[in-house]
């Protein structure tokens, strides 16, 4: 385990001031990122929402990875170069998840607009699907109206429901340094690919670089294959991944050393 160096420091104190004022002083709805449709959104949520986490737990993961992994990159780049990593990549990651979040929403939006115009109960059923809800505790309601397509309450409540869905995925925010740190886990893979890590949860010595490409493929898996009710932004965590193996082709063009 590596000494902690300044800037790492520093984002760890950031960080957690953040969560502490959020928790205390401040709605985390002015600097969490919201859909650019919201009513809620700023363009500075674009980099304050890197410094925001849901709660305790979701703090302390990231903050763990950032801890654990972070110096020796700062060793290597530099507290500047180090920091502007950071910033890059966690910008990235929300510019990838916004753009995948904006499609998303778009297809339940017009899919809200075609079943106002022809109540299905199927198509409602799909609608729900694609919107990723979590059917558990609806099944009754589904197949009654399954059962009874015309009946006007069953219509009038899927409606109404399907009308708070829009807005609700609008305004549900998305938080947390997860873009930057993935996109340090990428980067600490790619420099020292054969530093051998043990995991607690994988008690088998495992080289960071075959760490990151299975971790990559599990987000990749994950945010193509969404488990109902998941609110994991893994396609934040690809984004940073991506920025980060650009920035990293980009600077170490004539690095030929990997450790």
């Amino acid at each position: 385990m590596p000494p902690i160096t300044p800037m790492v420091r520093n984002l760890l104190i950031l960080n957690v001031l953040m969560f502490i004022l959020t928790d205390r002083l401040f709605p985390q709805e002015l600097f969490a990122l919201h859909d650019i449709r919201s009513d809620l959104f700023r363009p500075h949520q674009f980099i304050t929402h890197m410094f925001m986490h849901g709660n305790l737990m979701h703090l302390f993961g990231n903050m763990f990875s950032l801890f654990m992994f972070g110096p020796l990159l700062e060793r290597h780049w530099g507290e500047g170069r180090f920091l502007t990593f950071y910033m890059i990549t966690g910008l990235g990651a929300s510019l990838l998840y916004s753009g995948v979040r904006y499609y998303e929403i778009s297809q339940v939006m017009d899919g809200v607009t075609a079943f106002m115009q022809n109540p299905d109960p199927i198509d409602f059923k799909n609608l729900l699907e694609t919107a990723g809800v979590n059917l558990r505790g609806m099944e009754s309601f589904l197949v009654e109206f399954n059962r009874n397509p015309s009946d006007p309450q069953f219509i009038t409540q899927a409606k109404a429901f399907s009308a708070r869905l829009s807005d609700v995925m609008v305004n549900s925010p998305m938080l947390g340094a997860s873009g930057a740190v993935f996109g340090i886990l990428m980067a600490f893979g790619m420099l020292f690919p054969n530093t051998e890590l043990m995991l607690l949860f994988f008690p088998i010595p495992i080289k960071a670089k075959y760490f990151v490409l299975m971790y990559g493929a599990f987000e990749m898996y994950a945010g193509l294959n969404r488990t109902p009710g998941d609110n994991v932004a893994h396609f934040a965590h690809l984004g940073g991944m991506l920025f980060a193996y650009i920035l990293l082709k980009l600077w170490e063009r004539k690095r030929n050393n990997f450790y």
